[in-house]
């Protein structure tokens, strides 16, 4: 049996409300064709426009084995390429972020415009036509400062995304702020398994005590379809909206993406180890009241996000191998908020910092023992574990549709 056949089988018959089966975490086959038929094909959070906003500036990421290039171009876009060289294949941009007046290849010069355009190419010959040989585009959305690619030949509609995530985080006006910090972590576990550890706050009280200081560890906390039956949870979206704040659980038909506003502990409104504000210049100049608590971004497979009153911190999820994710963490502040002056970077990271390495180590171990070969899928938690089942029904889901050639020919890989 084929290794395409085989995962359908298992998924189609897999235990609801179980783990997956052990190669979903572990194996080699298993995590390629999750690159071939997610990662390379569905729409990915890459970046900030904030990291990139004026001409000429980039950033790099690798997914899987697609290296890709975002640039900010002179005439003020945000445009994605394979960052592939059309002449022998070297990487154009080999720094993770630059700044270049042209992308030049470092292996033989060949240099390009921002808009991907060859301008040069030495000792060519008199019949080389430059036309055929510009770098290959990815499709890019930008969508309230954030940065979405597709390496797919043709990409999902990206509308339905716009349109419900746009709402909820328009007040926050991203595009005016800038990173204070921002670190990646190497996690040894499968990408799904930092999913799973992210969906659930049933583990926080026993392993994310500086969290648990102002993040609820009930369930609803999450972001999860019925939040709205918790009264607490009720008058806090009824307040925020009448504050123009959209705030209500919505989520998309197919579970891959959602918004929500979520209140925290008591009197807190920052992630700090006492609650306070951890930036004294508010993110947002459209946010008019307090303790408004963070509205929650979840996008599958690449990131979640939190944005409060005084900074927001994005997550993005990059599979480097099947027991290999990257997770990188960045601070957004108000782009005149000044550091020394209105925060401190330590302050402002510390709690996430911890909580991340927490997560770290909670995945390792979890990947450690996926790894017997006594290891069977086990069941979650209904009270607490929701959120992961859901997420782990959205992979099965997925995959199933994507292995039975659903939507065949407008997810086509690049």
């Amino acid at each position: 049996m084929d290794i395409h056949n085989q995962v359908l089988r298992q998924l189609k018959n897999r235990r609801e409300g179980f783990s997956l089966e052990q190669p979903f975490y572990i194996d080699p086959d298993y995590y390629k064709l999750d690159l071939e038929m997610i990662w390379y094909r569905d729409w990915l959070f890459a970046g900030h426009d904030c990291q990139i906003n004026k001409a000429g500036m980039y950033f790099t990421l690798q997914v899987g084995d697609y290296p890709v290039l975002v640039i900010r171009t002179r005439e003020g876009d945000v445009r994605a390429y394979h960052n592939t060289c059309r002449h022998r294949g070297h990487r154009v941009c080999t720094k993770e972020t630059g700044s270049a007046t042209r992308l030049v290849c470092p292996y033989h010069q060949w240099t390009y415009q921002h808009d991907g355009s060859l301008m040069s190419a030495r000792h060519m010959g008199e019949n080389f036509d430059k036309k055929q040989f510009g770098l290959k585009p990815v499709h890019c959305q930008v969508v309230a400062g954030y940065i979405f690619i597709c390496l797919a030949k043709e990409a999902p509609d990206f509308a339905p995304v716009r349109a419900t995530v746009e709402p909820y985080m328009a007040p926050h006006r991203l595009p005016e702020t800038k990173v204070a910090a921002q670190n990646t972590i190497i996690e040894k576990g499968n990408w799904k398994l930092v999913w799973e550890n992210n969906r659930e706050c049933y583990h926080c009280a026993g392993n994310h005590p500086e969290l648990c200081r102002t993040y609820p560890e009930a369930p609803t906390a999450t972001g999860v379809q019925g939040a709205g039956d918790d009264p607490f949870i009720s008058e806090h979206w009824s307040r925020c909206e009448a504050a123009g704040l959209p705030s209500t659980f919505n989520m998309s038909p197919d579970g891959q993406f959602r918004v929500a506003r979520m209140p925290l502990i008591e009197d807190a409104e920052s992630y700090t180890m006492n609650g306070r504000p951890a930036v004294q210049r508010s993110l947002s100049d459209d946010v008019t009241i307090s303790h408004i608590g963070t509205m929650l971004l979840f996008h599958y497979p690449t990131t979640w996000n939190h944005m409060l009153v005084d900074h927001a911190i994005s997550f993005r999820v990059i599979p480097i191998g099947p027991e290999e994710t990257a997770v990188t963490t960045t601070w957004l502040v108000h782009k005149d908020a000044v550091e020394g002056v209105d925060y401190d970077v330590e302050q402002l990271t510390h709690v996430w910092n911890m909580t991340n390495d927490q997560d770290r180590q909670i995945v390792e171990e979890n990947a450690f023992g996926i790894r017997s070969p006594a290891y069977e899928p086990g069941p979650y938690s209904e009270a607490h574990e929701g959120g992961v089942m859901q997420f782990v029904e959205w992979y099965s889901n997925f995959m199933i549709d994507r292995l039975q050639g659903k939507d065949s020919t407008l997810y086509a890989v690049a």
